[in-house]
């Protein structure tokens, strides 16, 4: 087949544009970095216009250096860093403000005002969210609230709301088409998961004119063609998945108990639950995977807010080292953490503690503490914050972990994929593709215009490039799993 389908990941960090052959294979992947902005302390911030020029740059880039043009794509996928907030004027495309990203805490004030007026039974059970700053409800109403004039022109029907990837169908379809579909507009804390619509009771809570809102659609169809001078004809544009969602069906969690967990900016753990969702007991969220047809998939997940991101900082805050890829390196200067533990609470706490005001904390530092021991502690901060959540998972949907796939920048960590699978107990499974992401968004671009025929011919694709085994001893387990539960109560008591 000479075909090819492209997909486009647009991160937390980057864009990145990625071919992929009728087989899953990488032939083109061109990546570019774009601004943060973190105007006040707890803030963070992107250029929507820096998105869109970033993520149509990589495009041509990958598409020139595949020397191929726009006839040979059989069609485009998207997935996005998800609950990342736009509003844009409805004539002119342009933003009246700078998007919000997720992990911006402006809101949590405002959450804490919904919590006290007991609404956290009510929002929970139509969108299986707790009430937290992370997601892209609250984020709306404080640019209506706080951006001149945005209001009033929401009320006149002149604003429109999107995570990243409706501003990028957007874009792409020169305004034609402004959709999302089920997996991130469940991400919102105002699309009901149930009946898979958007919640007329919760947008008026929040005094968001529905107005504002895409139209929902499912994960693999063709929403409309690109109509923009990236491409010289119309390419259909046919599949859309949440970035968590997208890695999820990228490693082929396709089966109900499957599990994955994506090592990127934050960490991402997700439990395929199959058609029906689960209610946690245990502070994780429910979610919607995706929808295929009229088959709609539900999946627990436990978010971290800062995962990779921790290493980022050991780089760019602390100095300890010049590039990420020197992180294992220093961390095996020292045989152990030498007591050190740390919680990287920087932007506060996802699952399964939301305690949105935390603050990071290195604990356990002597003398004999050196750069390696937190770096160090560092990692194993990565992967005791993941046990936290595979454990309240098995509790909520009472099995056991056999196995764990990963993906993500960090998986490439072989010290850190062997401390996840010490401390958990089980295999932890990297496959060949890590960056399994954008092969989510292709699979469901390519199901939708008939390059697959089925996810069982696409499930021969996959395959495991290492499997880690656990090899530490159950003493040593305990004692690393105490001086972590003891770090954690530090941290959230701001001892």
């Amino acid at each position: 087949m000479d075909k090819y389908i492209l997909a486009l990941d647009q991160g937390t960090s980057s864009s990145r544009a990625i071919i992929f052959d009728h087989s899953g294979n990488a032939l083109a992947v061109a990546q570019k970095e774009f601004t943060q902005h973190f105007p006040q302390p707890g803030w963070v911030e992107h250029d929507p216009k820096e998105i869109w020029s970033s993520q149509s740059s990589v495009v041509t880039e990958a598409i020139a250096s595949l020397g191929i043009g726009f006839q040979d794509l059989a069609a485009i996928g998207i997935t996005n860093q998800r609950e990342t907030t736009i509003v844009w004027d409805a004539l002119t495309g342009e933003p009246i403000c700078n998007a919000i990203v997720w992990q911006d805490r402006r809101t949590s004030e405002y959450c804490d005002s919904l919590k006290e007026k007991g609404l956290t039974g009510i929002i929970r059970s139509k969108t299986g969210l707790i009430i937290d700053a992370y997601f892209s409800g609250t984020k709306i109403r404080w640019i209506l609230e706080n951006v001149p004039g945005a209001r009033e022109k929401a009320e006149k029907g002149e604003l429109r709301f999107g995570t990243v990837d409706s501003w990028l169908v957007w874009n792409l379809t020169n305004g034609e088409k402004h959709v999302t579909d089920v997996s991130n507009a469940s991400r919102t804390m105002l699309f009901n998961i149930h009946t898979l619509e958007w919640d007329k009771e919760l947008l008026e809570l929040l005094d968001i004119p529905v107005s504002m809102m895409p139209e929902v659609r499912s994960s693999s169809e063709i929403y409309g063609y690109t109509n923009t001078d990236i491409f010289a004809g119309k390419v259909p544009v046919a599949g859309i998945a949440g970035d968590q969602q997208a890695a999820l069906f990228g490693q082929m969690c396709t089966e109900k108990g499957s599990v994955k967990n994506t090592y990127g900016t934050g960490c991402f753990l997700l439990m395929n639950t199959g058609t029906e969702p689960i209610t946690s007991r245990n502070n994780l969220l429910t979610t919607i995977a995706w929808k295929i047809g009229d088959t709609v998939n539900y999946a627990l997940e436990g978010s971290i807010f800062v995962g990779g991101s921790v290493i980022q900082w050991l780089r760019d805050g602390l100095g300890i080292i010049k590039s990420s890829s020197e992180v294992e390196a220093l961390a095996r200067t020292v045989p152990d953490n030498g007591g050190v533990y740390f919680v990287p609470a920087l932007t506060g706490m996802g699952a399964p503690y939301w305690d949105q005001y935390a603050k990071g904390g290195i604990h356990g530092i002597t003398r004999g503490t050196t750069a390696g021991h937190i770096a160090r502690a560092a990692l194993e901060g990565i992967a005791f914050q993941t046990m936290d959540i595979v454990s309240a998972m098995e509790r909520d949907a009472h099995v056991k972990l056999a196995e764990l796939k990963v993906d993500g920048g960090a998986s490439r960590n072989n010290l850190l994929m062997q401390f996840q699978a010490d401390i958990l107990g089980s295999n932890v499974i990297r496959p060949m593709v890590t960056e399994t992401t954008a092969k989510g968004a292709c699979y469901l671009a390519g199901l939708a215009v008939g390059f697959w025929d089925s996810i069982d011919q696409i499930k021969s694709q996959w395959l495991a490039e290492r499997t880690f085994v656990p090899e530490a001893s159950g003493e040593d387990v305990s004692a690393l799993k105490e001086g972590w539960a003891d770090a954690i109560g530090r941290t959230i008591n701001n001892i």
